[in-house]
């Protein structure tokens, strides 16, 4: 069984945590009962989700804040729908 996830920041691949443990061990410890308290209360369905966001480290939330940000000022350059609900600009 792997013992880590793979997510790219700034284009280069980074190692996360994928165990409740491991996660709350990489966590600075005046995060680790909050984590602990929403990990607890979390419906299973929703486990994977909560435990990625977080093991993320400051730098992917800066890179997703940035992406967002770009995405809400109108910018899709370099996103691709993945349904046919939105047609970029370019192609129209």
């Amino acid at each position: 069984m792997t013992e880590t996830w793979t997510t790219r920041i700034g284009g280069e691949p980074v190692e996360l945590p994928m165990t409740i443990e491991s996660v709350r061990a990489a966590l600075p410890e005046a995060e680790r009962a909050e984590f602990t308290a929403q990990i607890e209360t979390t419906p299973g369905p929703q486990l994977a989700q909560v435990l990625a966001t977080w093991a993320l480290p400051a730098e992917a939330w800066e890179q997703i804040d940035a992406d967002v940000a770009r995405l809400e000022a109108g910018d899709r350059t370099g996103f691709h729908p993945q349904d046919e609900r939105y047609v970029s600009p370019e192609v129209e």
